[in-house]
């Protein structure tokens, strides 16, 4: 948590104003959850799982409050600007927005549209997938940077996403992982 100085203003009984600096903690306005795994076979493969709009949902089936994915509808092929619309087993409706695209190794999108309860706590996440060779398969890793409403989100956000949002970030990569490795049987 970052510790910052705060300034207090209080009044000396005099109607007199005094404002001085008192160390308080401010807490981030981000909150980062990852998850890495490594799949068999080659990055061009792993990738081309990650950027699976039909059989994504398959994967991603949540962890606790974090709901799963029923379907993604996509306005074309993944291109950068392209738009993904995510629809969710709790109802809601997000909207994915691809920022980067560098086929075998790179995709990033940023995700919007939460509902609440959630939009009172996240405004937006930005995902970045990385594929590299690595011994014998490929390393996946998967980051999402969630920016927050206000510094106030915090305290309830921080275990939403670093316990519940990471666990479904690994329970989808481990089932991908699965995926792969029942294609290459």
């Amino acid at each position: 948590m970052e510790r910052k100085s705060c300034n207090v203003a209080h009044g000396d009984g005099m109607g007199i104003s005094l404002l001085h600096a008192i160390p308080c903690h401010i807490p981030p306005m981000h909150i980062d959850c990852h998850a890495q795994t490594q799949f068999p076979g080659t990055a061009a493969q792993a990738f081309a799982l990650c950027i699976d709009s039909a059989r994504f949902p398959q994967w991603f089936r949540g962890y606790g409050p974090i709901a799963a994915i029923e379907r993604i509808a996509t306005d074309g092929a993944p291109r950068v600007g392209g738009q993904r619309t995510v629809y969710s087993a709790d109802g809601s409706v997000l909207h994915e927005r691809i920022s980067a695209l560098d086929p075998p190794h790179h995709h990033a999108y940023t995700l919007s549209g939460f509902r609440p309860p959630f939009s009172w706590l996240v405004r937006e996440g930005t995902a970045a997938w990385q594929c590299s060779a690595h011994e014998a398969g490929t390393q996946v890793c998967w980051h999402y940077s969630f920016t927050l409403t206000s510094a106030l989100a915090w305290p309830l956000a921080k275990p939403l996403l670093a316990i519940f949002m990471t666990a479904a970030m690994r329970r989808c990569l481990d089932n991908m992982m699965q995926a792969l490795s029942l294609e290459d049987d």
